[in-house]
């Protein structure tokens, strides 16, 4: 009786990180849609070019200046009830932030102008030089983070991630307008909105010391090299396998703009192109990935406390439950911008004709990577738990190469081009995946049944979708308006996909009742 209360509490307290940490994910995709419709209307695509294109180096040293830091913090101190403890590790992973932000900041500024060059967008260099300084704060911010995710607090982290969409949204549109206002180049006025976002870095890491500030605790005497040497041996293969698919990134950039160039597009287009896929398409692809983050989060501590006290039975059920959230929540997401792009980026980018057209056709097949992009994030979360952090590395590095060598060759077949690039995506996630897999049934006690995990809602959330896309004819006789149906045609999505999961028993009731938000006895 006392093991069951305690898995439910375990059970309560996981699925509360996940709420909270979604609902922030929530708040902070809607607040950067809000940010891109207006600022696609200011800068243009050819603007929005420039700007993507150092948001992509900026995303880039961002994984690799905080991916592994925080997840390293978070297990260490998870581990610990000492509070004197957890304060000596925050206080040497802090140093460690500074100094990487620092580096990393040096670098954007240093290689801006030739990377620029390189890139065959010049123009870009202004934006780079802006961005720069968010590399700091941002680094500043993981400390933060993987502080209070290891005490399992995520309400600071979801804060903070608002308090940055927020201010990205405010100063990112009103230096925008300034730059508008004074009569600046595009480029320039890119710059300028980039600007926005290294400001809402800074004040979101304010924020998150000023919280911090707040722990009182004793003092350890232990050595900073041992806490630093422990922090590197988790830190060093996280980061360098999430660097690989930041890395394919810039390169996949990389060769949209030379590849397209080599068949005689000229810089505008190419811009404009690109502009177009990363404003439209990609938002929308990676929101599923992005919400899939509030639950690998809160599972690494939960999962390591559930293998620190050697309960296999409940790491089993932490995993399982992790995998069917992944599913439930990423399925429909996937079915629906493969069959419903189109109308689901005139929903929301009404008006922008150009870059709709661009951007929904790539849209589509970015929609079938969408479920395997959420299982790598929770397979890697767990390989990290069970000290094999070195085998997402080595999936990635397969996936990403396999991705590179079919883009090369797509991207440049005139009759491909741009289309290679979700292409690649879709093969580089699908290997990642399976090895992941493959890793976990050999090195992992986790035990669990793809069917009932991911296969069934799967199949519930396409027939959902292909059945609301087969009816939106008759909706569309009967509305004028074009959003009308879009918005009824996703609604019906959504009713016959609980439907189906209630029908084929791929969510039960004992299962609805761990999902549900659960009242706190105080």
């Amino acid at each position: 009786m006392q093991r069951e209360i305690t898995e439910n509490q375990k059970s309560r307290k996981f699925i509360s990180g996940v709420y909270v940490l979604t609902l922030s994910t929530v708040i902070v995709k809607i607040i950067g849609l809000i940010y891109k419709i207006p600022m696609l209307k200011l800068l243009g695509n050819i603007g929005m070019g420039y700007f993507n294109s150092a948001y992509e180096i900026y995303a880039a040293f961002c994984v690799i200046s905080t991916s592994g830091l925080p997840v390293a913090m978070s297990l260490m101190i998870s581990s610990t009830e000492d509070i004197a403890r957890r304060r000596k590790i925050f206080r040497v992973a802090l140093l460690t932030f500074f100094l990487v932000g620092v580096v990393c900041m040096a670098l954007i500024l240093g290689l801006a102008y030739p990377f620029s060059r390189f890139l065959g967008s010049p123009e870009t260099y202004f934006s780079l030089l802006c961005i720069s300084p968010a590399i700091f704060f941002i680094c500043l911010s993981g400390a933060g983070r993987g502080y209070f995710q290891g005490l399992g607090q995520m309400k600071q982290t979801a804060i903070s991630q608002v308090i940055e969409a927020a201010g990205k949204l405010i100063f990112g549109l009103c230096f925008a307008y300034i730059g508008i206002m004074l009569g600046l180049e595009v480029k320039k006025i890119a710059g300028l909105a980039v600007l926005g976002l290294t400001l809402a870095e800074a004040i979101s890491a304010a924020y998150l010391f000023l919280s911090k500030g707040r722990e009182t605790g004793g003092v350890d005497t232990s050595g900073d090299g041992q806490i630093f040497k422990s922090l590197m041996k988790t830190t060093l293969p996280i980061t360098l396998s999430s660097s690989v698919l930041s890395i394919a990134k810039l390169i996949d950039m990389t060769m949209i703009f030379r590849r397209l160039g080599s068949l005689g597009y000229g810089s505008d287009l190419i811009n404009s192109i690109y502009g177009s896929y990363t404003t439209l398409a990609i938002p929308l692809f990676s929101l599923a990935p992005a919400l899939v983050g509030a639950i690998s989060l809160p599972l690494v501590p939960a999962l390591s406390s559930a293998r620190a006290q050697g309960d296999i039975n409940s790491q089993n059920e932490t995993a399982r439950r992790a995998f069917k959230l992944t599913a439930l929540l990423s399925a429909p997401v996937g079915a629906g911008l493969a069959i419903f792009s189109g109308p689901v980026l005139e929903l929301i980018f009404s008006g922008e004709t150009e870059a709709i057209a661009y951007a929904s056709p790539l849209l589509s097949i970015l929609g079938l990577s969408v479920v395997l992009s959420c299982l790598i994030t929770v397979q890697n979360a767990i390989l990290q738990v069970y000290e094999k952090p070195s085998l997402p590395l080595i999936s990635m590095l397969c996936g990403s190469a396999a991705k590179i060598v079919l883009c090369y060759f797509l991207v440049g077949n005139p009759n491909i081009n741009m289309y290679g690039i979700p292409i690649g995506t879709f093969v580089c996630d699908y290997c990642i995946s399976a090895l992941n897999f493959c890793f976990l049934s050999r090195h992992t006690p986790l035990s669990f049944k793809l069917l009932d995990i991911l296969i069934k809602p799967y199949f519930c959330a396409v027939g959902a979708c292909v059945a609301s896309y087969m009816v939106s004819d008759i909706i569309r006789g009967r509305l004028d308006s074009a959003a009308a149906v879009t918005l009824c045609a996703v609604g019906l999505s959504a009713i016959i996909y609980c439907a189906l999961l209630l029908i084929t028993g791929a969510l039960n009731k004992k299962e609805i009742g761990i999902l549900l938000p659960q009242k706190q006895n105080t």
